[in-house]
């Protein structure tokens, strides 16, 4: 079990230091929690998924949520295929276990995103799939990050997982902060 967090109700003088209140991320949810079965652990997250994104009707800031379905993998929508998963080669991703025991977090996270304890931006990817317009969402302290895909009408959560190692959250704190710069920029 992790330490819950909660934000939301503004930042805190504590001993001199500015300490923000996050709103609460759920618990993650451990394999351990199932005996190590892993059908039986799987079928769990998928619940949670199930609950945040298939059968409720999930928006970001007023623009519907929509799921990447197909091509379903075991049955499942493809974006929890995505959110549980690892790899580069699309039809040779892993399971990744820091994504799976935080599956309930990245509704929360969107939920959430215009509180203080969450940085959100937005960047463009230029591959071979095309032009992405992507939103990241990312809880610094926790060092998840959520990224939805702007289709402009709708929206897709993409992908959601814990970032590792400092030099990649360095570089996603870069990002957010010349994407500041240049919104600030903007508006003069």
């Amino acid at each position: 079990m992790k330490e819950s967090l909660t934000c939301s109700s503004g930042i805190q003088a504590i001993g001199g230091a500015r300490v923000m209140n996050c709103f609460e991320l759920p618990d993650i949810i451990e394999l351990n929690e199932y005996r190590g079965n892993f059908s039986l652990f799987l079928e769990a997250i998928y619940n949670v998924f199930k609950k945040d994104f298939v059968t409720s009707k999930p928006s970001f800031k007023g623009v519907r949520l929509g799921l990447k379905k197909f091509p379903l993998v075991e049955g499942k929508e493809y974006t929890f295929y995505h959110m549980t998963h690892k790899g580069d080669i699309e039809n040779e991703r892993i399971p990744d276990f820091r994504r799976m025991e935080r599956i309930a977090w990245p509704r929360p996270m969107i939920d959430n995103s215009g509180d203080e304890c969450l940085k959100v931006w937005r960047n463009i990817r230029r591959g071979n799939g095309g032009t992405k317009n992507r939103i990241l969402i990312l809880h610094e302290t926790e060092r998840y990050l959520v990224v939805l895909d702007d289709r402009g009408d709708y929206i897709l959560p993409w992908t959601a997982f814990l970032i590792e190692g400092n030099r990649q959250l360095q570089k996603y704190l870069k990002e957010y902060e010349a994407y500041r710069t240049a919104e600030a920029a903007k508006k003069t």
